[in-house]
């Protein structure tokens, strides 16, 4: 691996194919397709594969192809029920060197084909893979996916000499060379395959191509979470759901294995591990004691097949100390506890119980789940709990946190200093940065109390956000266990000099973090008394 420098002499022209999949999205996919054609001289053809709509798709993709001769639209006849087939479709009819696929919700940003494709024809690649942000609607919050991948122009001979590729299983972020994707045969699953690209990603891993990185923005991941129709990653309510992932990250393990790529299957295992795993079970408290038992099942049976190597499964990491735990138990157990070890970061709530010999271990009745590995860890990766429990008031609120104890590493790193910053949920500024020192609470702990400004804080909503910082120099960046209970998380109304009054609501997010909701005048506190009046009626 080694940095590729920035090219600017022009991408050679009409050398690209964007295939655009879609099915009765004919709110989006106009707006997708014209995002390709915009792309200018190096899309040589728009392929539109319309899989058999029933909205009327196909007749406003004819009409768009009426006025532009490089927009291709291909209708199946049979709906595929998923995202596979389609693109095999365009993969099928891609006439260009090169191929990338869009979604028909989505879009590129300008300069999106150039910049790939200059860094696929300069460094001779069958793969350029560049930046891809989750932009919320309608806020348009915007989040970047797998940042850490593209922070410079960077060249791989192969995938495995950088295995944190498995990380990025977004087909759509990349350019393909159409013949080593028809060479290899390297296609998707399917008929209706949830996380098809999963499998794709692993394929074309597994094939070893040489692979260039870009930190361009370079596709647009647009999530409407208030659709009528989720998209299929975002709808985790039933247990179908986690079985497909959980199949789709199987095969991928066993298509990089069976390739002898081991370092990129390890890699993928420990990718589903720390973010597959983790992900649904911080919304395990969400779901209903049917949907518990059977993910309970399921995930046990998989995660057998990790027991042969305890590497794996180590308890020093969030992920294979949350596998151990579901392996140890045949039932759903300590589901609070497991949503805040499976927290971005990770908190590990007390209590914190040692075995009759001494050794630490996730619970006194499950005593063969050491956490002994804890013991040894620098205290910047130990999953430290933080309780934070804020009380809105006239003038500055108060915020209390109490930090907990792991088995004597806070005491052995010396007293602890605490950043406290508030971040808005929209765009991510933020406010209210305060440090203070946390003093000893009992025998342990560490507390300390903080004054909140709401009426400076402002409309919105507000993430807390920590960062422990140690005598050494060591920080722990965090957030903190809401408090619930005794009234804790209840919506208060609040009298504001600058605002006459404010209305705040403590409360915790799906990972047990605490938050904030704040509106202000009378005109937001009207607001939110109406929408509660409308929720209570329906």
């Amino acid at each position: 691996m080694h940095p590729a420098p920035r090219q600017t002499h022009p991408a050679p022209a009409a050398q690209v194919t964007v295939v655009v999949i879609g099915y009765n999205d004919r709110a989006h996919v106009g707006e997708a397709v014209r995002s390709a054609l915009a792309q200018g001289p190096a899309v040589a053809e728009v392929i539109a594969v319309d899989d058999c709509s029933t909205d009327g798709s196909d007749t406003l993709l004819a009409g768009l192809a009426t006025d532009e001769p490089r927009l291709r639209v291909v209708r199946r006849s049979v709906n595929s029920g998923g995202c596979g087939s389609p693109r095999n479709t365009g993969i099928d009819a891609a006439t260009a060197p090169y191929v990338m696929f869009l979604d028909s919700d989505d879009v590129l940003p300008p300069g999106a084909v150039d910049a790939l494709l200059t860094a696929a024809t300069q460094a001779r690649a069958q793969v350029a893979s560049g930046l891809c942000v989750r932009r919320e609607l309608p806020s348009g919050r915007e989040q970047p996916w797998q940042a850490p991948l593209y922070t410079a122009h960077t060249v791989l001979a192969r995938p495995s000499q950088h295995p944190g590729l498995v990380q990025d299983t977004l087909c759509v972020n990349k350019l393909y060379r159409t013949g080593f994707l028809r060479d290899h045969g390297v296609r998707f699953p399917e008929g209706r395959f949830l996380y098809e690209d999963f499998v794709f990603t692993a394929r074309v891993l597994a094939a070893s191509p040489r692979v260039a990185l870009v930190p361009d923005r370079v596709y647009v991941w647009q999530v409407r979470r208030s659709a009528r129709r989720p998209s299929l990653s975002l709808d985790r309510g039933g247990i179908g759901n986690w079985t497909a992932r959980v199949e789709a990250c199987a095969q991928a393990y066993d298509i990089l294995l069976d390739a002898g790529q081991k370092e990129l299957a390890r890699a993928a295992r420990a990718k589903f591990l720390d973010h597959d795993l983790r992900m649904y079970a911080r919304e395990l408290g969400l779901r209903d004691a049917r949907y518990r038992r059977a993910w309970w099942a399921h995930t046990r049976a998989y995660l057998a097949r990790y027991a042969a190597d305890g590497r794996e499964l180590d308890p020093a990491t969030p992920g294979g100390l949350l596998a151990r735990v579901v392996l140890a138990s045949p039932e759903p157990r300590d589901l609070p506890r497991l949503r805040e070890l499976a927290a971005q970061p990770a908190r590990l709530l007390p209590p914190y119980a040692r075995a009759p010999e001494g050794g630490p271990v996730w619970s006194a009745d499950l005593p063969e789940v050491s956490l002994a590995p804890l013991l040894t860890g620098p205290v910047a990766a130990l999953p430290l709990a933080v309780d934070a429990e804020l009380r809105p008031r006239p003038g500055a609120s108060l915020l209390r946190l109490r930090l907990h104890e792991l088995y004597g590493k806070v005491a052995e790193a010396g007293l602890p200093e605490v950043d406290v910053a508030w971040h808005a949920r929209e765009d991510d500024r933020g406010r209210g940065h305060t440090a203070v020192t946390l003093t000893p609470s009992g025998p342990d702990g560490w507390s300390a109390e903080v004054p909140v400004d709401l009426a400076r804080l402002g409309p919105g909503t507000w993430d807390l956000r920590l960062t422990l910082r140690f005598p050494d120099g060591t920080r722990r960046e965090t957030t903190a266990h809401a408090l619930a209970g005794a009234g804790r998380l209840r919506r208060r109304a609040v009298p504001s000099a600058l605002h006459g009054v404010l209305l705040a609501q403590p409360y915790a997010t799906h990972s047990g973090a605490l938050a904030l909701r704040v509106a202000t005048g009378l005109r937001g506190v009207l607001t939110v008394a109406r929408g509660r009046l409308r929720r209570l009626l329906h």
